[in-house]
């Protein structure tokens, strides 16, 4: 028998209260959360800053649904984005609504 411990699959598990958001593998949130900070590159530097900023600031606290939905958040067209940012229009999706909402607070874009 190995006495080194858990086994790999609880090893790099993040431990949590019971009722938190599920945690995630630090090695597969790092794979998927380096992927998300590629895809924040947009078209300009003020969407790149607005949502890479946002990502970098949230690293440590994401947790696999709050990643999924910006994730998700991302797959919209900048134009879109930027409307939403600048608050010119609201995505309908709640957990969309929350993040942008974040966004607009830490940028000093909120009303």
């Amino acid at each position: 028998m190995n006495n080194r411990g858990p086994g790999p699959g609880n090893r790099d598990r993040a431990t949590q209260d019971p009722g938190s958001p599920t945690p995630i593998v630090p090695a597969a949130i790092d794979a998927r959360f380096k992927r998300v900070q590629w895809r924040c590159r947009r078209g300009t530097r003020e969407l790149d800053a607005l949502l890479g900023g946002w990502l970098e600031a949230h690293r440590a606290s994401l947790d696999a649904s709050r990643l999924e939905a910006f994730d998700g958040l991302l797959d919209q067209q900048d134009p879109v984005l930027w409307d939403w940012l600048m608050g010119r229009a609201q995505p309908l999706r709640p957990d969309w609504q929350a993040i942008v909402a974040d966004i607009r607070t830490r940028a000093g874009l909120a009303r």
